[in-house]
């Protein structure tokens, strides 16, 4: 069960960030799709950025611990024979769903952002029930493959992950969206939850169009 929990993680990497920057690079004619961030610790970007990057390195360092045996799990699994199982399942239907919403966007997926971009406000299909379902699903997969192999640096790595997930959402992904698209995206956001529906929507009354600095 490990092994395969490896694998998959794997395979994920190489279809949502390999293939997928390959696609677009097809889509749109020679763009990879990937934003370089500032490189001022003092940015939320910056912040973001890294808690990313150290939930990639420690979600595969965790799970290639686990399946060699080298760190104790933290749940007793033997008495829970259906929680690996079950937890696979999730992580398999994260995967796929990161997949789903990552070719929902279209030309206008990419990883990080460009102060100066302006791409295509998303309002359709799984977006019209979540304003990130991307994330959504890399949570889902990630908390799918922890519960699998629940040792301390897999929950280590979905700690990043959620704290990556809330810095790029909260400080840098929808101010920018609310710049670029305006009342466009005061609208959507008030419409759509920030994950779930019905949660975490942004009032009009709030969804105020930040002054560029």
């Amino acid at each position: 069960m490990e092994l395969a929990a490896l694998l998959l993680y794997v395979v994920g990497l190489v279809v949502c960030f390999g293939a997928q920057s390959w696609l677009h690079r097809a889509r749109t004619g020679g763009d990879a799709g990937f934003r370089r961030p500032p490189r001022d610790p003092r940015s939320p970007a910056w912040w973001g950025a890294v808690s990313f990057v150290a939930a990639l390195v420690l979600g595969f360092v965790g799970l290639l611990l686990g399946t060699l045996g080298l760190v104790d799990t933290l749940l007793p699994l033997d008495r829970l024979p259906t929680v690996p199982w079950l937890s696979l399942l999730l992580a398999l239907v994260g995967f796929v769903g990161t997949v789903g919403a990552q070719q929902a966007m279209g030309r206008s997926w990419r990883i990080g952002v460009e102060a100066t971009e302006r791409t295509e406000l998303v309002e359709s299909g799984v977006f019209g029930w979540s304003r990130n379902p991307v994330f959504l699903a890399m949570i889902a997969t990630l908390t799918g493959l922890t519960l699998v192999v629940p040792n301390v640096v897999q929950l280590s790595a979905l700690a990043c992950l959620v704290i990556a997930v809330e810095v790029q959402i909260r400080w840098v992904e929808e101010p920018y969206l609310l710049r670029t698209h305006g009342a466009a995206y005061a609208g959507y956001a008030s419409r759509v939850g920030r994950f779930v529906p019905g949660v975490g929507r942004l009032p009009r009354r709030g969804a105020t169009v930040p002054v560029s600095s």
